[in-house]
């Protein structure tokens, strides 16, 4: 006996064994391609698939490079179109997939300013790059089709929406920043800042925000700040008698050192009032600059001859202070008019320091005896408080 089955089970089974047989040579043709892929790499072919503009095109390739695939086949590049991988880049592998990008216009406003640009690059941030145009990270950018066919043509229009400038003081430190929010309190949000309980703002959080708004965000009370501070270097300098008054020059120089320094600051309607010192820790220490400044006197020694009389009596001491005067002319140089402290490179009969204050030759008794009478008075209100300071000091 023969059995039929219905017309609509015929058909379906039919219409499955079409499937299963087209799958069946989709398989067959793709495992004959790999095959024969395979079988070209072993010689030096490669199956490569280059997209470009929507179409795809597959073959098989002996070629060395990206560029030489691309010429096989047949394709022809403008020097402002990209290609992924590089042109440069040395076939190693069994297959590649290459993305070619036109280039096509693309008219960037800025602003007031309209440009238009060739590129093939794909994202407003590198069109951007490429027009050579600065983009902030609070500015926004639209990327569409150009509106104006007549002016543009057939291309892109990116239009840079850039931030608003404003200034900023948060928690003292004032800065330019930008943001793309329309109120005070919109840019806290964009900026991520949260005001504490003792925190106020000025202006309003519901203000509007434009360019010519300053904003300060401060701590109502008592709070600590910590800073770096520099640590001044010290200076030492060391007397060389060997060389010349006025010489001067630096044998190590000084750096200076830095601290952390912790105040405890007061903050009254957004203005500092009090600050104070509780802390200070010294991070980097600093260096120590030593200088070589020159002592010997540039004057010729004296040879004049004379007695401490001769020389009191021609100078403007008056006679009633010669006393007090040759006191401490012995003691300072022994009334030697050359005499040179190598350490300090004091000089002279008054041993002024520097020789240089001494109008004159320093070393002639009769300038050196006159300055010495014109700063006891200037500096003690004369000889006898000289001598009694002398006296209690061992030096004047």
């Amino acid at each position: 006996m023969i059995k039929f089955f219905p017309k609509t089970v015929t058909s379906t089974v039919l219409w499955s064994v079409s499937i299963a047989f087209a799958l069946l040579l989709v398989g067959v043709i793709f495992t004959v391609v790999r095959g024969n892929a395979s079988a070209v790499s072993g010689e030096g072919g490669r199956l490569i698939t280059i997209h470009d503009r929507g179409i795809e095109k597959v073959f098989l390739s002996n070629a060395d490079t990206i560029a030489d695939a691309v010429k096989d086949a047949d394709i022809t590049l403008d020097s402002r179109d990209a290609v992924e991988p590089a042109l440069t880049q040395k076939l190693i592998a069994s297959e590649y997939q290459i993305n070619i990008y036109r280039a096509r216009p693309v008219t960037v406003v800025d602003g007031p300013t309209r440009q238009k640009i060739i590129t093939a690059y794909q994202t407003a941030e590198q069109i951007v790059k490429d027009a050579g145009i600065s983009l902030y990270p609070e500015d926004a950018t639209i990327l569409n089709r150009s509106k104006n066919f007549v002016s543009d043509g057939a291309g892109l229009e990116l239009v840079i929406d850039r931030a608003t400038v404003f200034s900023f003081t948060l928690y003292g430190k004032k800065a330019d920043a930008r943001t793309q929010a329309a109120t005070v309190g919109d840019m806290l949000k964009e900026k991520g800042v949260k005001l504490g309980e003792n925190d106020r703002v000025s202006p309003a959080v519901t203000d509007p925000l434009n360019a010519e708004t300053e904003v300060r965000v401060w701590r109502e009370g008592k709070q600590t700040v910590t800073v770096e501070e520099p640590v001044a270097f010290e200076t030492e300098q060391i007397r060389d008698a060997d060389r010349a008054v006025g010489y001067k020059a630096v044998q190590t120089a000084g750096v200076d050192g830095k601290k952390n320094v912790t105040y405890e600051i007061e903050i009254q309607d957004g203005v500092e009032v009090k600050r104070t010192e509780i802390a200070s820790l010294v991070t980097s220490e600093s260096t120590k600059q030593v200088e070589v400044i020159g002592s010997k006197p540039a004057f010729l020694p004296y040879t004049g001859g004379g007695t401490k009389t001769e020389w009191l009596a021609a100078s403007n001491i008056p006679a009633e202070s010669w006393g007090y005067a040759d006191f401490m002319v012995t003691k300072e140089s022994g009334w030697n008019p050359n005499a040179m402290n190598k350490s300090s490179g004091a000089c002279g009969l008054a041993q002024a320091l520097p020789c240089s204050k001494v109008p004159g030759n320093p070393l002639d008794p009769i300038d050196s005896l006159n300055w010495m009478n014109g700063y006891v008075n200037g500096r003690y209100g004369g000889w006898q408080g000289a001598y009694n300071f002398w006296l209690a000091k061992k030096w004047y």
